[in-house]
């Protein structure tokens, strides 16, 4: 069989791409090794409550998120932000520490020292960095708002949104809109006020007012893709090896056969695209080797409302390394969207694990809700035992956007010029939310457009040549 675009893995970016490209007449073949697609972007009803396993939400910042949501008919089960999410909350040595969302409210809580906060006024006097210089996400917070700021605002930032360590993360590739508002402006405080911009890739300050998502779900989309796909989408299938031959590809599917494509689509997780790219493209294989994804353990718990003593009036709470706590952070899921709790009930999802401490996502269940359910008693009042509890392990997490991350991107993109025909898209490049990874699909799907009727053009005027040639 012979398809005009095969792509390998079936998650959110790969569903994304080969929609796309379905929508646009080519025939497509979604190779998902699982037995479901989707990825890591799993909702789980349990009976009135709804679990997140892996993203919660997405920033309506992405536009191809939104706009695939309307194509797929999925707008009429949209879900906004819900009115509840009033405050972001930090872990300090008391506690938690309430902050007001705008970005003046840390120079107006006692959640940083008099001295940090005279610090931060003094943003806009310090000089630019060096240019072209990568500094970890630590070091400019650093040199901008000084120590504080980064160690007690930063590093549980990151820590919630990455699963990192601001101290290993690269700013040009986790901040890249900072970096260049720095390069272009000088003050960050003065043109964040002055734009109310964001501070991430796809992330607005938090409580951000401009996330949403869907009635069951995060995994309402990829549900959607997927029927979508049709028998295009075939799960179960072993993508072993993908070799060039002639003006396409052939890929060995085992026991499965083989499948012949104009075009390969690689949308795995970065050590499966190692191994898939090592015997097409060297230097991008040793990229994708070189990205790791520390392991990473959600908790969810459901409890009476009655047996928390917390108003739950935010996003969550994220908490810094040097606040000693198990959790990186947690999400007050009732409260961020409507239906995921029953009446009279909350849930909450804590978060281990990460670059912080790997090794605790793999302990045992038991002990991650034991760790859970300790400081959810401590820090939010929670009493007696959770009618409901689940937990998520991912062996492999979230992929870390390390100090070289911006080289690494430039070998894996630069497989499309070195091999004709090859495309890589995932969480991994650039931009590691839902909505970043839809958006990233669509250019793939685009390129690979482009690419498709490019050799088509060539190929139809080499046979207009040999025919002119052959009637003289």
């Amino acid at each position: 069989m012979r398809v005009d675009v095969a792509v390998i893995g079936g998650g959110v970016s790969g569903l994304s791409a080969a929609w796309a490209l379905q929508r646009r007449g080519y025939e497509v073949a979604v190779l998902e090794r699982q037995v479901r697609a989707g990825g890591n972007a799993i909702s789980e009803r349990i009976g009135g409550f709804l679990m997140e396993h892996g993203p919660s939400s997405v920033n309506a910042a992405a536009p191809a998120a939104g706009a695939v949501s309307t194509a797929l008919g999925l707008d009429s089960a949209w879900c906004e932000l819900g009115a509840g999410v009033r405050y972001r909350y930090l872990v300090g040595a008391a506690g938690l520490h309430r902050i007001g969302a705008h970005p003046l409210g840390f120079l107006c809580s006692g959640y940083l020292s008099p001295g940090a906060r005279l610090r931060m006024l003094g943003e806009g006097l310090v000089p630019r960095g060096v240019a072209g210089a990568e500094e970890t996400v630590e070091a400019f917070w650093t040199r901008r708002f000084g120590p504080e700021f980064a160690a007690r605002v930063i590093d549980p930032l990151v820590g919630g949104l990455f699963a990192g360590r601001a101290d290993r993360l690269s700013m040009p590739a986790v901040f890249p809109a900072l970096v260049e508002m720095e390069r272009q402006y000088g003050s960050i405080t003065a043109t964040l006020l002055r734009r109310g911009h964001g501070w991430g890739r796809g992330h607005k300050p938090m409580p951000g007012r401009r996330l949403y998502s869907w009635r069951e779900g995060i995994g309402a989309l990829p549900a959607a893709l997927a029927a979508a796909l049709g028998p295009a989408l075939r799960t179960g299938a072993v993508a072993r090896r993908v070799a060039r031959r002639g003006d396409g590809y052939r890929i060995d599917l085992g026991a499965g056969g083989t499948l012949a494509a104009r075009a390969v689509i690689v949308a795995t997780q970065p050590h499966v695209a190692a191994g898939l790219l090592d015997g097409l493209d060297p230097a991008a294989a040793e990229a994708a080797a070189a990205l790791d994804a520390p392991p990473l353990a959600v908790v969810f718990l459901g409890y009476q409302r009655a047996r928390v003593a917390h108003p739950l009036d935010g996003l969550g709470y994220l908490a810094p390394r040097g606040a000693g706590r198990a959790l990186s952070g947690a999400l007050f899921c009732s409260t961020m969207f409507p239906g995921r709790a029953p009446v009279g009930h909350v849930a909450l999802a804590g978060y281990l694990g990460g670059a912080r401490a790997p090794e605790l996502a793999l302990r045992p269940a038991r002990e991650l809700v034991v760790l859970a359910r300790a400081e959810f008693g401590d820090l939010l009042g929670a009493r007696g035992a959770p009618v409901v509890t689940r937990v998520r392990q991912w062996p492999r997490g979230l992929p870390q956007y390390t100090i070289g991350h911006g080289a690494r991107v430039a070998a894996l993109r630069g497989a499309e010029a070195r091999v004709p025909g090859l495309f890589v898209t995932g969480n991994y490049l650039q931009g590691i939310s839902l909505g970043a990874c839809v958006d990233q699909a669509h250019a793939v799907a685009a390129r690979a457009e482009a690419y498709l009727e490019g050799t088509r053009a060539r190929s139809t005027h080499a046979h207009e040549w040999v025919g002119r040639a052959n009637s003289a």
